[in-house]
């Protein structure tokens, strides 16, 4: 039988202010959410419940945790090139996402995608030399 290959360990990325609006929320949710990240990471599903966010983009997709007064969600672009990138966290009272909140990500994963393209063209480049 042979060994399982040993998934590469993925990096973070965090887009605009995500990691601070992470780090301010409740002690529990900072854990739930790292848990639900660290999985990811070694090539595993999250913890959390998730939720694709077409709306936002492709491989877009929201981590959904609560407590009994507050709902807290991490979109994320899956996986690229060994990177998950963290659009945006924020929480919110009513079980509506917001418009703002929306653009944000969608803005973020603009910023990215487009970061994606020029490193790729880079690529391209040095290989070419």
């Amino acid at each position: 039988m042979a060994a399982k290959e040993k998934t590469r360990l993925a990096e973070i990325a965090w887009e605009g202010d995500s990691y601070d609006v992470l780090m301010s929320w409740p002690k529990a949710m900072r854990s739930d959410f790292g848990h639900s990240l660290r999985e990811m990471q070694q090539g595993n599903p999250p913890k959390l419940e998730t939720r694709r966010m077409e709306s936002v983009g492709k491989r877009v997709y929201e981590l959904k945790d609560s407590d009994d007064s507050t709902w807290y969600r991490m979109m994320y672009l899956a996986r690229v090139n060994d990177v998950i990138h963290v659009l945006d966290c924020f929480s919110k009272d009513t079980t509506k996402t917001e418009k703002k909140d929306l653009n944000r990500a969608t803005a973020r994963l603009s910023n990215v995608n487009q970061r994606l393209m020029e490193e790729r063209k880079n690529a391209k480049r040095k290989a070419n030399k």
